[in-house]
């Protein structure tokens, strides 16, 4: 897959962010085949945009900001652009196609929590979590995927299928045992590594 970078991304762009967004992209089959511009911003964790010339696609651009960026959001970005495609050219009358990822940003956080665990490494920008939720991300992520899968088979029947993501996403505190802090982590005594 074609990628380009800025100039100001060529400048800052990490080896760590290039494989990173190398990586993300393999979960991306409908961006296959398409140029994807990277560019820097410093104001956002990352952004999307697709420009049309007369009415036709013409460009995807993400910006990223590279200093801690996370699977998160780049898959966000990039899930961004897969939901620009689907309503293809603006010259052709828009895709009403159910299974396409609808428009708005708590849509892309499900969508791109659901697409792969990869996506999970940080808690999702839009979709409202509770505090604990999201300051013990990692133990939590998992299930909040898991819902998510959940909502997106929810939905061609369920359209109040966002309310109820996070309806259940708020109950996750009570349904996971409570997790022990401070206390040491037991391991099994083997008699041979003790020699």
């Amino acid at each position: 897959m074609p990628l380009a970078f800025t100039p100001l991304m060529k400048k800052r762009l990490t080896r760590r962010a290039s494989e990173m967004i190398e990586r993300s992209l393999r979960y991306f089959p409908e961006l296959h085949g398409k140029t994807i511009t990277v560019g820097l911003t410093r104001k956002h964790l990352g952004s999307a945009t697709i420009s049309y010339r007369a009415g036709t696609i013409s460009g995807l651009v993400i910006r990223l900001r590279v200093r801690k960026v996370s699977y998160q959001t780049i898959g966000h970005e990039l899930t961004h652009l897969v939901q620009g495609l689907a309503h293809g050219d603006r010259s052709a009358p828009r895709s009403v196609a159910r299974s396409r990822i609808p428009s708005g940003e708590k849509q892309c956080d499900i969508w791109t929590l659901a697409r792969h665990a990869l996506f999970c490494d940080d808690p999702p920008t839009y979709l409202r979590l509770p505090r604990v939720v999201r300051d013990q991300w990692p133990r939590y992520a998992e299930p909040v995927r898991t819902l998510c899968m959940a909502a997106i088979e929810k939905r061609p029947s369920h359209r109040l299928y966002i309310r109820w993501l996070e309806s259940e996403i708020r109950q996750l505190p009570r349904s996971l045992p409570e997790k022990k802090s401070g206390e040491q982590m037991e391991l099994p005594f083997d008699p041979i590594l003790s020699i």
